[in-house]
C-alpha cells in the first residue's frame, strides 16, 4: 500500500519473528507518524505461526503481508528478492526496512538493484525532513558519520541491531494478514543438506545487551572457556575478532567486525583485542565499552569507556567472581 512503511521480518528457525523486527517496526511506527504514513511488515517463510502474526501486530504492524511457501526456507536471495520486488511494484511502499543480518544484507542490497534504487546499509540514525528520509550511517570503518537521502522511492535501507527501540507492545493488537498472489520462483542454488552448529546455550550475538569478545590475546582456542564462564554469569553473547576467527579458534558467526557481525549491545567486553579499525567498525556503537590489554597503547583504549592494563588470564575469572558475588545477593 502506498505510503506504507515495509518492514522484512526476520524469524528464528522456530518460525518466530526476533527481538530485530520490533526494532524495526518501532523506528517505522516514529517515522511513519512523521510523514503520515503508516507501518507494514513483510513476513517470507515456510510456514508463520499465528502468534508469530500476532506478535508482529502487538510490535505496531497494521497489515501483515504474508508470503507462505515451501520454497522460501532455507533463505535464498534468488528466490526472495524476486518475490519482494513484484510485491513492491504492485503496493508501492514508501520505504523498506530490513536488519543488518546476514540474510537480509544481502536480500535488501538484490532488492535495491532490482528496484533500480538508493540502499543506506548499516543506518545508525532517521529523520524526515521536508517530506524526505534522511539516514545516517558511518562510513571509512566508522570514523565518519554520513547522512544520505534517495533520489525516488522506495527508501531501502538496513538497520543496525540493538540501535533503535521498539515501542511499548500494544496488547491485543490484531494486523490485517494479506497472502498476496507472487510468483516464486525455483532456485537453481545447490543447498547443503546438513549443518551441524554446536549449541553454546548463551545469547545469540546480534540479540544480545551484553557482548563479551576475545581476541589474539587469549592465545589459544581453549582459552575462550574463560569468557564463556564469564558469559553465563551474565546472561552475554560471546564473540572473537577476526584474528582469533582466521586463526580458526571460533567459527565466523562469532567474528565481530567490517567482514563480521555489526554488534550493539549495552555492554561491550574486549579481552585481549587490540581494537584494529575492521573489528572497531563492528562494535564501536555499543553504549558502554570496557578493554582489557596489558599493552596500554592499544588502540581499543581510545574508544573504550573503561579500560583495565592488565593480564587478561587473571583480570576475566576476577570479574567472573565479582559478577557471582553480587549477582547472589
Amino acid at each position: 500500500m502506498a505510503g506504507a512503511f515495509w518492514c522484512i521480518v526476520e524469524d528464528d528457525r522456530a518460525g518466530r519473528p526476533k527481538k530485530v523486527t520490533a526494532e524495526l517496526l518501532g523506528e517505522a511506527t516514529r517515522l511513519a507518524r512523521q510523514s503520515g504514513g503508516h507501518v507494514e511488515a513483510v513476513w517470507l517463510a515456510d510456514k508463520a505461526s499465528e502468534d508469530g502474526l500476532k506478535q508482529l501486530g502487538e510490535w505496531g504492524a497494521v497489515r501483515v503481508w504474508l508470503l507462505e511457501d515451501a520454497a522460501l526456507a532455507p533463505f535464498r536471495s534468488e528466490v526472495w528478492t524476486p518475490a519482494v520486488a513484484e510485491l513492491a511494484g504492485k503496493e508501492a511502499p514508501q520505504a523498506i526496512f530490513g536488519a543488518v543480518t546476514s540474510r537480509q544484507r544481502e536480500l535488501l542490497a538484490r532488492l535495491a538493484a532490482r528496484l533500480g534504487v538508493g540502499l543506506a546499509a548499516d543506518s545508525v540514525a532517521f529523520r524526515v525532513e521536508d517530506g524526505k528520509l534522511i539516514a545516517t550511517r558511518p562510513v571509512y570503518a566508522g570514523k565518519l558519520l554520513s547522512k544520505i537521502t534517495w533520489a525516488k522511492p522506495p527508501w531501502l535501507a538496513t538497520l543496525r541491531p540493538n540501535v533503535f527501540k521498539a515501542e511499548e507492545p500494544k496488547a491485543g493488537a490484531v494486523p490485517a494478514v494479506e497472502r498476496p498472489s507472487v510468483a516464486i520462483v525455483p532456485s537453481r542454488m545447490t543447498l547443503v543438506e546438513r549443518k551441524e552448529e554446536v549449541a553454546t546455550g548463551l545469547p545469540e550475538l546480534t540479540e544480545a545487551d551484553v557482548v563479551v569478545s576475545g581476541g589474539r590475546g587469549l592465545k589459544g582456542p581453549e582459552n575462550f572457556v574463560i569468557l564463556e564462564e564469564l558469559a553465563k554469569v551474565i546472561g552475554a553473547a560471546v564473540g572473537a575478532s577476526r584474528a582469533a576467527v582466521d586463526a580458526g579458534w571460533r567459527p565466523h558467526r562469532f567474528q565481530i567486525g567490517q567482514t563480521g557481525r555489526t554488534i550493539s549491545p549495552k555492554l561491550y567486553m574486549g579481552f585481549g583485542i587490540s581494537g584494529a579499525i575492521q573489528h572497531l567498525a563492528g562494535m564501536r556503537t555499543s553504549k558502554i565499552i570496557v578493554a582489557v590489554n596489558k599493552d596500554p597503547e592499544a588502540p581499543i583504549f581510545k574508544i573504550a569507556d573503561y579500560g583495565i592494563v592488565g593480564d587478561l588470564f587473571e583480570v576475566a575469572p576476577l570479574l567472573t567472581q565479582e559478577f557471582k558475588r553480587l549477582l547472589e545477593k
